[in-house]
């Protein structure tokens, strides 16, 4: 389990720093605060000998149905960033099972392998390198992929999308802010 994580928090915060709006210190706390979530959600849900099992509840999942992944979310808070300053991709699947990380970009295409493990053995630059070639393929090769919406092009669902992805509300940022001091 620590690999994938391990996997999945190195394709994050990768993902993270090519949109350039969190400062290097932000981005390797939410990683860290990333970590914690998912160590501590998979404990139970973690089967080895059927990797398949528990699947869905391990599943990070963005789309037009689900804005915001409720652990990315949480990662975020916990560490004081805006979800909306990560960047992430309006569609984005990853699988986290054992052995392997898979990962869709938009609902229509055809998912990849982030890293796979044969052993618990593989150090974090074996890992890294990993996630390196996979993220480089999904930059090139999937950046233009279809979404799940059906080419929506009018300003009106423009607008409507962009309302309910948009940053959250100045109350909201300023009960962050107050945590963040706070807490």
């Amino acid at each position: 389990m620590k690999n994938e994580i391990a996997a999945v928090v190195f394709f994050f915060t990768r993902l993270v720093r090519k949109h350039d709006k969190l400062k290097k210190e932000a981005v390797e706390r939410f990683a860290e605060k990333l970590t914690l979530i998912l160590q501590e959600k998979y404990k139970n849900h973690w089967y080895p000998e059927k990797p398949s099992k528990g699947q869905a509840y391990r599943c990070i999942r963005v789309n037009k149905f689900q804005r915001v992944d409720p652990d990315v979310l949480k990662a975020c808070e916990n560490s004081c960033i805006l979800y909306s300053d990560l960047g992430l991709p309006k569609e984005l699947t990853l699988w986290v099972d054992p052995c392997e990380v898979c990962c869709r970009y938009g609902e229509k295409n055809n998912a990849f392998i982030v890293a796979s493990f044969e052993n618990e053995d593989e150090n974090k630059d074996e890992i890294s390198k990993k996630v390196t070639r996979a993220l480089d393929k999904v930059t090139s090769d999937y950046h233009s992929g279809s979404s799940s919406s059906d080419e929506e092009t009018s300003k009106e669902v423009e607008v409507k999308h962009s309302s309910v992805t948009a940053t959250p509300s100045p109350v909201y940022q300023v009960t962050m802010k107050q945590i963040c001091i706070e807490g």
